[in-house]
Order: structure tokens, then sequence, then C-alpha cells
């Protein structure tokens, strides 16, 4: 069984040695000629999936990517061919949200505003718009969900109009990209709509760089009329319009979703899936592999505020680093590559365990913390 891999993907080698001959690949750059003798392909987000990659394969019987996007696969392709296909839904939502919390205390701090006092709009109701939902709700951040085609299948919760989303303090965006059908999402932030919003509010993109207009958006900037911008993802990647990063508040290549647990999970994912259409029973566990971080456990001694969550929050990611880290490499020779490729270890809130003598257990659980009370604190670390 010949298994190519995109070389990104952590901890393949742990997880698929026993299924078969591994082959590790670019991404970026792989070739039809490459995959020619692949039985099974596993991609990220970067590789498109399609004819005019496989059409000098006759052996293929899977395809997975380790990502939940999935607009980079011609699925219908694969049908076509009977190639079965698997994805992995929600696996970085974890980090998408914890992205966008990290920024969002970052533009706290700078702007000094308290989130409680401010309306957040997401737009995508999904895995990732969901994780920042709940981490909002955990915080009692007052928040709006858009999502109409979730709205029509019946999803049961309270949805908002666009005209409402437009108007929030901070907006959001967790939407896939889709060029068709009644709710296209590729330029859904136009020049038309990008002109309704003002310079007092925050726009965030860590869905898909289509999602907006990047034209658009470098234009109405260069005019002073754009809100605070929070963009991970950008149109062209990665040849992307550089003359916008100086209008962006916090700038990252593509990596809310990077965290090591995140795409581990993902991993993890492929290999149970791949593991049932072999008809072998998965024996390998993400936790057999990836290690306690650096810092791992804390100790608090005080009730939960902003600025002490934003401590914890950056013991684990501070934003800021990558945001530095980008703009210095991205005028280097594919710099943006190369920063996802090399992008540092970064794991999540769930690695770091919090001892604290205050009854707050729940509340550090429901952002995502290990917890574990303390009765007395008095010869513990404290912070």
């Amino acid at each position: 069984m010949n298994i190519y891999i995109d070389e990104n993907i952590p901890y393949a080698k742990e997880f698929f040695t026993e299924l078969g001959q591994l082959h590790f690949f670019s991404g970026r750059g792989v070739t039809a000629e490459q995959l020619q003798d692949a039985d099974i392909l596993l991609v990220r987000s970067i590789t498109q999936v399609n004819e005019q990659l496989l059409y000098l394969n006759n052996s293929l019987k899977f395809v997975g990517t380790a990502t939940i996007g999935t607009d980079h696969i011609d699925t219908a392709y694969l049908k076509s061919r009977a190639v079965k296909f698997s994805s992995a839904p929600g696996c970085n939502k974890i980090s998408v949200g914890e992205y966008i919390l990290s920024s969002l205390l970052v533009l706290a701090e700078q702007q000094q505003f308290e989130l409680t006092d401010k309306k957040v709009a997401i737009v995508g109701a999904g895995n990732t718009g969901t994780a920042v939902a709940d981490l909002l709700l955990a915080l009692g951040v007052s928040y709006l969900l858009y999502d109409p085609p979730l709205q029509l299948a019946g999803d049961k919760r309270e949805f908002c109009s666009f005209a409402e989303v437009l108007s929030a303090d901070i907006i959001s965006l967790h939407v896939p990209k889709t060029a068709v059908g009644p709710f296209p999402t590729v330029h859904l932030f136009d020049e038309a709509v990008l002109r309704k919003l003002n310079n007092k509010q925050i726009l965030m993109n860590a869905s898909r760089g289509e999602v907006i207009d990047n034209q658009a958006l470098l234009k109405l900037a260069q005019q002073g009329m754009m809100p605070t911008l929070v963009l991970d993802v950008w149109e062209n990647e990665p040849n992307i319009n550089k003359d916008l990063l100086p209008f962006v508040d916090i700038a990252t290549p593509h990596i809310a979703g990077y965290s090591l647990d995140g795409k581990v999970r993902g991993t993890e994912m492929l290999y149970h899936a791949l593991s049932t259409f072999l008809m072998r029973k998965p024996k390998l566990s993400a936790n057999e592999f990836v290690a306690l971080p650096a810092i791992n456990a804390v100790s608090i001694s005080q009730k939960l505020d902003q600025s002490l969550l934003k401590s914890l929050m950056h013991l684990i990611f501070d934003v800021r680093r990558d945001d530095a880290l980008f703009r210095q490499i991205i005028d280097s020779v594919d710099g943006f590559d190369t920063m996802r490729k090399t992008y540092h270890e970064r794991r999540e809130l769930s690695t770091l365990t919090i001892h604290s003598s205050v009854k707050q257990n729940r509340l550090l659980q429901s952002l995502g913390f290990s917890t574990n009370e303390l009765n007395n604190i008095k010869d513990q670390h404290e912070i």
C-alpha cells in the first residue's frame, strides 16, 4: 500500500507506518507525476486535489485531508472514480477559537475596552464559529450568529440578519469558501458591504481569504475608512497583496488553526478513517506521541478577570508573536509558506492546568483550561 502524505502533517510517520509504505511530498508543489503510484493520498489545505493532479494515477483508493475545510478537494471527481474521501471536521476548532480570543484580548488592551461591553457577530456557526461562541458565552460577552444555510436546515439556535452583523462592534468570519448556490461566501464582504463598516468596529477573518474582497479592502483602507483588521487568511495565498499589510492590526499567514494539538487531532482522525476503510482496528492514540509543553501548570489566587485571562492565555499563545514574525518574513522568498512550514510548536489552553484557590473551575474549564482546585495556595507560585 503506497501512502503519499503531505510532509507537514504531524506524526504521520508514527500513525501510518503500520498501514503501508510512506512517501512524503511538499503540499504546495506536488505534481501528477509524483502521485501516479499512490494508493492513499493524505493532504492539507494547500493541495488542490482534482483531475489535473490525479490524471496519471490509476490506483487511488482513498483521499484524506487533515483539515476541516474541503474546498480544495474535487469531491465530485473522486466520487466518479469511486475513491473514498475523508476530512477532519472540527479538528482545529479549538485552535481557531483561541486565536480569536488571543486577538481580542490584545486589541482590548490596546484600545482599552472590556469585551463584555462589546457585541460580537459570528458569521458562520459551524465548528469554528461555535467554538468562538462558546468562549464568548463563558466570558459573558454578547454575540449574534449569522448562518442562513444552518438556519434553513433547522438549526434551533437563534440567528440574526446580515444587517445586524454589520452593526456589531466586532465581526468574526468563520464560513467555508463557496462560489455558487443560494448563499455564496466569495466576496461576501465586497466593496459595497465594506463601505457600511466604520473605524470603530473590528473585522476578523480566520476562514477563507476570498470571503473579503482584498482589493476593495485595500482601497478603502487607503482612504481611512476601515475598521480594525485581524486577517489570518488572504486572497491569492501564498502570493498575497502585501500593500494591505500596513493597514492590518494583526496579520498572520493562515495559521489560526495551527496548534499542534489541533493538527495532531486531524492526523488522528485520518488514521481512524483510513483504518476503518482498510478494515483494521485503530491501535494508536495521539497521547502516545505528544508531550506536555514546557509550561503546563500555574497557580492563581484571585478571581479571573480580563487582565488575568490575558496573562494566562499568553502563557500558551500570544498572537503578537506570529504577527511580528509574519511581517519580518513575508518579503523573503516563499515567506508565507516558510512560516507555515516552520511554524513553532503552539499548544492549546487544555495543556495548561490551573490550580486556583478561588472556586471558579467551571469557568476555567469552559474556557478550555484544565483545572485543579487548591485548598492552600500559600506555598504555590502565584500569578
